[in-house]
């Protein structure tokens, strides 16, 4: 049971792990690991030599090869799907260009994710995090431009940071990327200029097309322009085997079914996020008035909330998917406030006070809708005797004082008579 437990802990870095042991739990299509670029170019890669002592990681073959490629291609958009891990494939980039001795890296997500950028950095590598964002970002600044390691800050904080086009950044990487997609925006107009004066560049993002093939060309243009203006929709058109060749030299994709033949039935995502300062301030009110109820919603009782913010992105790439969601909550307000949020989307919420039966069919009619969907439910109500196959998606809005409460409702959709891969936030 002990080995279970510690295999079950962190089963992620077994699998990778025993992955390596001959390929195993590895697709055998090479073609598709390495996202069907020309065979000559993916010898060139292959053959870049990858420095991992700075990782603390194991990789898979493809994730090596996503890191092989950024290094070979200097700049470059890595377009895995949901899932696939590649933070850290960016982040084996960075350890290998630091065992080669360079010194400073820089980081670009949404504040909704700079908490995880930072607990990913110090838990797959030795490299120092250095978070620039908030009142404390200058003071901050300095000890990572005179020591070094990986800086991170947001799309809106970069515009507004002293020193990085001076600080000789060695490699760049701008997670979600596709939120840079419109050239005049002043967040895009601020990445433009620090890929600008940066060594190396990697853009992250599963959505680098969300309409239209004009945004894909527009974040192209950051690092490639000369590729950039040879991009035709006419390759979008004619099948993604023959867009990925035609982009090959900036653009690496891989599906999840082209390069994993165990991936697990269940995926769960810890989702961290920085509180916003009015998020601060309601908490603070809440442990004030020692109403334990309200500091358990808290982080949703602010206009600005980080929380909802994060969730609602979790929602836009569900739709940009066409997947289904369900959310849970303890608590009605919490539920509402979501709802507010998501709009049209989300369903009418599945309460105490909804009997049995109108349950049933309320989730009969989430399951019919076409596309995407936001299911809301109140946990003791929705997280148990329901079937919710249709949904793919699921998210725990706070944490369950049991662990068997949140279990019971991620079973009403991770059950038997589910197609798809389930991924818990």
């Amino acid at each position: 049971w002990q080995v279970w437990d510690e295999y079950t802990s962190d089963a992620a870095s077994f699998n990778a792990l025993v992955s390596t042991l001959g390929g195993a739990g590895e697709s055998d299509d090479a073609e598709a690991a390495q996202g069907f670029i020309p065979a000559e170019l993916r010898q060139e890669i292959s053959a870049v030599p990858l420095d991992t002592s700075l990782l603390t990681a194991t990789l898979r073959g493809y994730q090596a090869f996503g890191a092989q490629y950024a290094i070979h291609q200097k700049f470059s958009i890595l377009g895995d799907e949901m899932g696939l891990g590649k933070t850290v494939e960016s982040l084996a980039v960075l350890a290998h260009l630091a065992a080669r001795g360079q010194r400073r890296f820089l980081v670009v997500c949404p504040a909704s994710v700079l908490a995880n950028w930072t607990n990913e950095i110090t838990k797959h590598s030795v490299l120092t995090a250095h978070t620039l964002h908030g009142a404390g970002r200058d003071a901050t600044t300095r000890p990572w431009l005179r020591d070094g390691g990986v800086a991170v800050t947001t799309f809106d904080t970069l515009g507004r940071l002293d020193g990085i086009t001076e600080a000789d950044v060695a490699m760049m990487v701008v997670d979600e990327a596709h939120l840079a997609k419109n050239p005049t925006a002043k967040r895009s107009q601020a990445v433009a200029e620090a890929v600008n004066h940066s060594q190396r560049a990697m853009f992250l993002t599963g959505t680098p097309m969300e309409n239209r093939v004009e945004e894909f060309r527009n974040l192209v243009s950051y690092l490639q322009p000369a590729i950039a203006k040879g991009i035709d929709a006419t390759d979008a058109v004619a099948g993604a085997k023959r867009f990925r060749r035609a982009v090959a030299p900036v653009y690496l994709r891989r599906n999840q079914e082209d390069v994993l033949t165990e991936l697990p039935d269940k995926i769960e995502v810890e989702d961290w996020v920085y509180f916003t300062p009015a998020d601060d301030a309601a908490y603070t009110a809440t442990v004030q008035s020692r109403n334990l109820m309200q500091m358990r919603q808290a982080a949703f009782h602010a206009e600005q909330s980080a929380k909802l913010d994060r969730l609602e992105e979790i929602a836009d790439e569900a739709r940009e998917d066409g997947l289904k969601m369900v959310v849970f909550s303890n608590f009605l307000h919490v539920l509402d406030r979501i709802g507010n949020r998501l709009g049209s989307r989300a369903m009418a919420p599945i309460t105490g006070s909804v009997p049995p039966q109108v349950r049933q069919q309320i989730v009969d009619d989430f399951a019919r809708r076409d596309g995407h969907a936001v299911l809301l439910l109140q946990i003791e109500a929705g997280g148990q005797g329901l079937n919710i196959q249709a949904a793919s998606i699921v998210v725990i809005a706070e944490p369950q004082w049991k662990p068997s409460t949140e279990e019971q409702a991620v079973a009403r959709a991770y059950r038997m008579g589910q197609v798809r891969k389930v991924q818990v936030h």
